[in-house]
């Protein structure tokens, strides 16, 4: 009779927790990302948040601010280590200097698309799992389409037309500039249309994207497809460490999977804006120029020494740099 009565106390016990279980609190999560709403690349984040909480049927729930409302594009990566927010889409080169592995899929390596671009980032990553990263909890990256060089008023065919030339450009693209001939000017690209318009600058190297995205193509009047020295800029979308440990792990799961799907839909969706950027350029009058072989070889001559500098810079921090730059080019091809 007693071993009844006890398990009669038992079963009611685990009975009464049931509900319990059921109403368990959703673990909340806060998503930070610079782009505006209208944006591909914020349409998709948001639908990356969305999606998060269909496949783990509402067990992980995210609150979306788009267009730096919650933290500003150079703070989202330091904010979600930080835990100001818990999710953050943004680019490394923001944070310049700290991701020395990752910043070598940024260089001018010979991008065709960001199909590519992005295969590559997450290559390296996977490949290296650097300890620059070690601090979040990375989701996955996508690299925008090649970065080219644009003018206003003069064609650029060749490295000697490059000469005198000032270029907006940040980073490895300013080295780039650089290397060609051309001086850089560090201007954020906010300010790159009425830079052009005004005549501070002879021209800016940007994605293709870029010339619909943010208007360029209406005063830069040519394109150069310099596609042998084209470069990309990583995106990462990160989560705080500790609350991806709070997710139970069916959802971390499906997390992953979303992850891997997402990956290719932003890749389809820079390059699908590359299509709309070229056209655009196009219908406002603007002239793509094409390099020969023989000029395009050039053109990757002078830009080695952004590539040697990568090395130098990344021997000096106790890498290999040559073996990164060599893994990197291999996923090019």
């Amino acid at each position: 009779m007693k071993k009844i009565i006890l398990s009669l106390a038992v079963l009611a016990v685990l009975c009464a927790s049931l509900p319990a279980v059921a109403d368990a609190e959703p673990v909340k999560l806060t998503y930070s990302n610079f782009f505006p709403p209208a944006n591909h690349q914020s349409v998709l984040a948001e639908q990356w948040c969305r999606e998060v909480e269909k496949r783990t049927d509402g067990k992980v729930v995210i609150d979306y601010y788009p267009g730096g409302t919650l933290t500003k594009a150079k703070q989202t990566y330091d904010g979600v280590v930080e835990g100001m927010s818990d999710i953050g889409l943004s680019c490394l080169p923001y944070s310049r200097g700290r991701f020395p592995v990752m910043a070598a899929v940024d260089l001018p390596l010979g991008y065709k698309t960001a199909a590519q671009a992005t295969a590559t980032a997450n290559a390296v990553y996977e490949h290296f799992k650097p300890e620059e990263l070690a601090d979040v909890e990375v989701m996955y990256f996508n690299g925008h389409g090649p970065g080219l060089l644009f003018t206003t008023t003069k064609p650029v065919r060749t490295l000697e037309d490059m000469q005198g030339l000032k270029i907006r450009s940040t980073g490895n693209s300013a080295q780039l500039v650089q290397a060609l001939g051309g001086t850089p000017v560090a201007k954020p690209m906010p300010e790159n249309y009425q830079l052009l318009q005004k005549g501070v600058v002879d021209g800016s190297m940007h994605p293709i994207e870029s010339n619909k995205s943010f208007k360029l193509g209406e005063v830069c009047k040519f394109g150069t497809d310099s596609f042998d020295v084209a470069y990309t800029t990583v995106f990462f979308i990160v989560m705080n460490k500790a609350k991806w440990a709070s997710i139970d792990p069916e959802s971390r799961e499906a997390i992953r999977q979303i992850n891997k799907e997402w990956t290719a839909k932003h890749a389809k969706a820079w390059d699908d804006a590359d299509v709309d950027g070229r056209q655009y350029l196009i219908d406002q009058g603007g002239q793509i120029i094409e390099l020969t072989p023989e000029e395009s070889a050039r053109w990757v001559e002078a830009a080695k020494p952004v590539i040697d500098g990568y090395i130098a810079d990344a021997d000096a921090r106790g890498l290999n740099g040559a073996a990164i730059i060599e893994f990197t080019r291999s996923t090019l091809k």
